[in-house]
């Protein structure tokens, strides 16, 4: 049996760790009470010697464990030669990321950035500049089709196609150009293209909205819509791609291949912030020195993480992995509907967990499965997200849903 060693009490070592957080940092998180000080693997150490097994993995940027060997070693390696020029000079490290990361998307261009906002961000710019330049859409026309409930990040721009009120509330003027749409459906989208339309930006699975899969034929038919139209369809891959749901890219498993792909979070290795846009010559090829830039972006030290992510994923372990486990996982949590879950969502170690409400708010059972060694993120009110390193094995998967049936029998006696 694994043993996390977690206990109900908080000793004053996290309390005051905690206590010096709230005081100086700006409260734009509600974390769990769990002060992190290490962590191997699926497994995170908190400052009391407490082990949990973390089955949030940091929304995915964590997807080959924490600490892995081969990543940490090619962080090494590239910290005792070079960390940061910027892009006012060419870097060794730059070139052969781009070129790794461009064949494994078969794409021509990568535009590297820093934080999964700022590709979004990019990838919006690049849109619209595409759309001005080629597509010869009026200048301050350009529109673009988005999901209602869509988690894209939090700038200014992106908030203002959120469905989120606690992430716009406050924050207005908004930026204007974008036309929600319901998801999983297509001819809503269909309805709302029109002539000025330069792309569709879409997960290809929702996360933050409670890992929700679309329809089969949704993803295919924007495919199709967007090439009738020539409009740009643009897939946000930051959390459900590079291996999370059983392919490299989510949007493999419908067989559907966008015009760009929005990359970050696991891109950086679970060390370093990376993100990437990727398209074709013919759409990233609009831009031009000046237009869009960034000090950290395409840095040395990320680039080198980048191009060992890369280099893991083209084994396929990982993937092979997250689909083979993912199974597992969700006939283990599907085995608890009618104990206190309602429904099960998701592919490959990425689940969406709706939790009865009349049992706590998902932010309680969070709670209470920390104080049994297992960390999972609510989301939505009521649904809990399992999203582990894909290192995991199968007898620590049971084990976490053995803590979730215990925490749901105990709420419900």
């Amino acid at each position: 049996m694994i043993v996390s060693g977690a206990v109900d009490s908080r000793a004053s070592t996290t309390t005051a760790a905690i206590a010096v957080e709230d005081a100086h940092t700006a409260h734009n998180y509600s974390p769990l009470p769990v002060v992190a000080t290490s962590a191997r693997g699926a497994w995170i150490t908190d400052v009391e010697g407490r082990r949990y097994l973390d089955c949030l993995a940091a929304y995915s940027a964590v997807n080959f464990g924490h600490h892995n060997p081969e990543i940490v070693a090619a962080a090494h390696r590239q910290l005792d030669e070079l960390t940061l020029v910027s892009r006012a000079f060419h870097s060794d490290r730059l070139g052969p990321f781009c070129a790794v990361l461009s064949e494994l998307c078969g794409k021509d261009l990568v535009l590297p950035m820093n934080s999964g906002a700022e590709a979004v961000e990019t990838g919006i710019k690049v849109a619209r500049k595409w759309g001005t330049e080629v597509k010869g859409v009026p200048e301050g026309m350009a529109n673009i089709i988005v999901a209602d409930n869509n988690f894209h990040g939090r700038t200014i721009s992106i908030v203002s196609f959120s469905s989120d009120h606690s992430a716009r509330a406050g924050f207005g003027p908004f930026t204007p150009g974008f036309r929600s749409t319901p998801f999983g459906d297509a001819e809503a989208v269909a309805a709302a293209i029109d002539q000025h339309t330069v792309a569709v930006l879409v997960e290809p699975i929702q996360g933050e909205a409670g890992v929700v899969v679309p329809p089969e034929d949704y993803l295919p038919r924007l495919r199709e819509l967007c090439s009738r139209q020539n409009v740009l369809l643009i897939a946000d891959e930051i959390q459900s791609g590079l291996g999370r749901t059983g392919r490299t890219f989510a949007c493999d498993h419908w067989g559907v291949v966008p015009d760009v792909y929005l990359l970050g979070k696991a891109l950086g290795g679970g060390i370093i912030p990376l993100s990437a846009v990727v398209a074709g010559r013919d759409v990233l090829g609009v831009l031009r020195p000046g237009e869009h830039g960034s000090t950290f972006g395409g840095n040395p030290l990320a680039t080198a993480i980048g191009s060992e992510v890369v280099k893991i994923l083209r084994r396929g372990e990982f993937q092979q992995r997250s689909a083979q486990l993912g199974k597992h996982l969700h006939a283990r949590l599907r085995s608890l509907i009618g104990r206190g879950v309602l429904d099960v969502r998701g592919m490959g170690l990425w689940a969406g967990v709706d939790i009865d409400p009349r049992l706590g708010t998902g932010k309680q059972l969070s709670r209470a499965l920390a104080s049994r060694g297992v960390l999972v993120k609510d989301t939505q009110g009521s649904t809990l997200r399992f999203a582990p390193p894909l290192v995991i094995t199968a007898d620590e998967i049971d084990w976490a849903v053995e803590q979730l049936a215990a925490v749901l029998d105990g709420v419900a006696s």
